[in-house]
């Protein structure tokens, strides 16, 4: 876990040199943004990865920025890597400072080990199976300073959700980018529950970051989203205590699934 943590720190590194120019965007298929920072994030992740053992195991990775790979041969995949070298491009194209880098590893089509940076802010959440869901301030220490993954989880915050009852204020967290109408119609039914409902905007995966904190209960994606955009999310939230699922707020989210867009999803602390 901890050279993981290391080279999140390093692409993000190389993710805040683009961001301090006059950086281009291209346009991909899909009309997305693109940057030399996604470019240059993935490669370093990706060049990582493809030599780092987990159980003594090389295994394969699902990366936004690779290539394409067919169904037919990802659904032979027990085990595998799902990156987002740069969460939020279009907040990293805005220069408002929302963007992350997204490091999960799936395991029989469930997160079992997440990571997300935010590089502007040079602070971490992470969580992993059995471990649970922390958060690291690399202002206050330096992660390159530390030798094993106990000295981090000794300066970590460990992070615990919070559930609310139908006399308390919640907090729901939107997409700053994706605020839509389906998404109105739920916050406006959890005010006919909650005496007190406000919003909280945020961009990228922080939303996630932002209900394992109990910063906010619960975080509704009523908007295309992909595998990578969650996966390292969904395993911070899921070892802080609370929950990802379908529409339905009961079906837990999965993974590898033959179309790699999300289907709508709730997260619950």
């Amino acid at each position: 876990m901890l050279e993981l943590l290391k080279i999140a720190k390093k692409a993000g590194d190389a993710i805040l040199e683009v961001y301090n120019t006059d950086f281009d965007v291209e346009n991909k298929a899909d009309n997305s943004p693109l940057t030399l920072a996604d470019k240059k994030s993935n490669d370093i992740i990706v060049s990582f990865l493809k030599s780092y053992l987990f159980k003594d195991e090389i295994i394969p990775i699902l990366s936004e920025e690779e290539r394409a790979i067919s169904f037919s041969e990802r659904k032979r995949w027990n085990r595998f890597w799902i990156v987002d070298p740069l969460d939020g491009t279009k907040e990293f194209v805005k220069k408002n400072g929302e963007f992350t880098v997204n490091i999960g590893l799936i395991q029989n089509n469930y997160p079992i080990l997440g990571i997300i940076y935010v590089p502007v802010k040079n602070t971490y959440f992470f969580a992993k199976e059995g471990m649970g869901s922390y958060f690291f301030d690399g202002n206050v220490f330096d992660i390159d300073s530390f030798d094993s993954i106990e000295m981090v989880l000794e300066k970590s915050e460990k992070l615990k959700t919070i559930v609310k009852n139908s006399n308390e204020k919640v907090f729901v967290v939107a997409s700053r980018s994706h605020l839509n109408k389906e998404t109105e119609n739920f916050i406006n039914e959890l005010k006919g529950k909650f005496i007190d409902v406000d919003i909280k905007s945020s961009g990228s995966s922080l939303k996630f970051c932002l209900v394992a904190q109990g910063e906010a209960q619960f975080y509704p994606r009523f908007a295309p989203t992909m595998e990578w955009d969650t996966a390292a999310g969904q395993c911070i939230v899921e070892m802080a205590g609370g929950g990802v699922f379908l529409e339905d707020g009961k079906t837990r989210f999965h993974y590898n699934k033959k179309e790699l867009v999300n289907p709508w999803f709730l997260v619950k602390g």
